[in-house]
């Protein structure tokens, strides 16, 4: 899993080169300052290595923990289970900043409650700090996708929507993408009483980057 870095909407300038006809360029802004009107928007991707699909939902929120799981809800919901009826298991690899962060609480809560809809042991392990690019959703989706955005504007949400599902690859990548105009408050971090209830079984390696979660209540 891996989540993107805030992007701006509007006729903005975005980095890169692409085919367009002669003389007519895409007219951008000289300055980008934000649009309050649009405002931003995040890309959170979950990625399937063996598949060779992805999932990225479009949120024009905050980036919180709720909308990362959620994504990750959705991905297994629609595609994973279906690809997969008999699991019991499921690994997740992300780094250790932002919305998934090894000390975000509600992250663990937003797992946990995954896990106990989804019935699987969830395991999560982290890259190190300054390691978040060995990250095979890196390479395999994240680099592509900001490949196939290279000069365009982004000048809607059904820009940012269509660039994330036109992308693809040699390898015959796919991906899906959606936009989630939801709202999700801001300041949850769970209390102390809910983070006991966990069902964290940390792994003797580096617990503090590695653990699990189960369905079972304790």
């Amino acid at each position: 899993m891996d989540t993107k870095k805030k992007d701006r909407l509007r006729p903005f300038r975005n980095g890169g080169r692409d085919w367009r006809p002669k003389d007519d360029p895409a007219p951008v802004r000289t300055y980008d300052c934000p649009d309050k009107e649009l405002g931003r928007v995040i890309s959170h991707g979950v990625s399937d290595m063996t598949r060779s699909t992805g999932r990225v939902r479009v949120d024009v929120d905050h980036d919180t923990a709720t909308f990362t799981v959620e994504t990750l809800r959705r991905r297994w919901t629609r595609i994973g289970r279906p690809a997969y009826p008999q699991a019991r298991r499921l690994l997740i690899t992300v780094d250790g900043g932002g919305s998934d962060s090894n000390r975000n609480r509600l992250w663990k809560l937003e797992v946990q409650r995954f896990a106990g809809d989804t019935g699987l042991k969830v395991s999560v392990c982290y890259f190190p700090p300054a390691t978040s690019k060995w990250n095979k959703i890196e390479h395999r989706m994240v680099c592509h996708i900001t490949g196939i955005w290279r000069g365009h504007p982004l000048i809607s949400h059904e820009t940012v929507v269509n660039l994330n599902g036109h992308t693809t690859t040699k390898r015959r990548l796919t991906i899906s993408a959606e936009l989630d105009k939801s709202t999700c408050p801001l300041g949850q971090q769970g209390t102390s009483a809910q983070l006991e209830s966990l069902t964290l079984k940390r792994d003797g390696f580096h617990g503090e980057w590695n653990y699990s979660l189960s369905s079972r209540a304790k």
